[in-house]
């Protein structure tokens, strides 16, 4: 692993706010503009608000941008339960939007889990939603009725055994996780990451700063039909990007084969798809220059 480190082009301000009773930590960039909508962005599950910094930097021209920790991520404190569920995401993005945008719409942008939530919150607020735009969040399969015994059956079993999550002996070794996962990380980008993706607790020992909770199964089963409720309300113009090389059948199968993404594509209305070459699944990470390309022409084409 590289030791050399990715040098950022636009620093961030940190800033720590309490919604519902929870400490969130906030990360801001750039400066209000007149008539300019707010950029929101939220990251997906084993992620940090830091994770789009690349994106942040590719920008043509500065503007407001603003990514948080969810709950139990980063350094937003952890939730005191036992799992986490979409309702208390969603009820973080309102307090969230309430506090820093209260009296305008803002430009909405989420990432994998992230996607999911600021779709279906873009369906429940449509009036606080200006520009969406969904980086590969593609919505769960469906769960079946017969299966939710199972579930809430491994989750009690889950409940007995403390959750945690493995240790890692350097930065670089944290870095090294985040290459495995994903190949096309380059080993500068990696080895900021792990710097924002961990600390140090002792000598010699970094932990992943995720609440290990989020490793136990959801006991709550994902009803697909409520979900796309939510998606048909959506009023904004909605951009949805893709990776090329996102192994989707390798995600769900035949759980959720590619007609029925498809068909998910097509819900909103309003809907640009563009698909980046060369980049799977954390497409931020693979290519963003070409994504905020196409995020500025979106922005900008909304605004004319």
């Amino acid at each position: 692993m590289s030791e050399s480190k990715y040098q950022v082009r636009r620093s961030h301000r940190d800033e720590f706010i309490k919604l519902r009773g929870l400490s969130h930590h906030l990360l801001r960039w750039g400066e209000p503009r007149d008539g300019q909508p707010l950029l929101v962005m939220a990251h997906g599950w084993m992620d940090v608000g830091a994770s789009f910094q690349f994106v942040v930097d590719a920008l043509s021209e500065a503007r407001e941008v603003l990514a948080f920790d969810w709950r139990g991520f980063g350094l937003t404190a952890p939730s005191g339960s036992d799992s986490y569920w979409f309702p208390d995401y969603l009820g973080d993005l309102d307090a969230l939007l309430d506090a820093v945008s209260p009296d305008a719409p803002v430009d909405l942008l989420g990432h994998s889990m992230g996607g999911n939530i600021v779709m279906s919150y873009a369906g429940l607020r449509p009036q606080r939603v200006h520009r969406l735009i969904n980086l590969e969040g593609f919505g769960l399969p469906d769960t079946r009725a017969e299966e939710a015994p199972r579930r809430m059956t491994q989750w009690l079993d889950e409940l007995k055994t403390p959750a945690s999550l493995k240790p890692y002996a350097s930065l670089a070794e944290v870095a090294a996780r985040l290459c495995k996962t994903n190949p096309r990380l380059c080993a500068d980008k990696a080895l900021w990451l792990a710097g924002h993706w961990s600390r140090e607790t002792a000598p010699g020992r970094f932990e992943l700063l995720a609440d290990p909770g989020h490793k136990r199964a959801n006991p709550v089963p994902y009803r697909w039909a409520e979900v796309e409720a939510h998606w048909r309300a959506i009023r904004a113009p909605l951009l949805w990007m893709e990776g090329a090389a996102t192994p989707f059948p390798a995600f769900w199968g035949e759980r959720f084969p590619m007609r029925e993404l498809e068909r998910r594509r097509s819900i909103v209305p309003q809907t640009r798809l563009i698909t980046l070459a060369d980049a799977g699944h954390m497409l931020h990470h693979d290519q963003p220059q070409p994504l905020a390309q196409s995020l500025e022409a979106f922005l900008s084409a909304a605004q004319a």
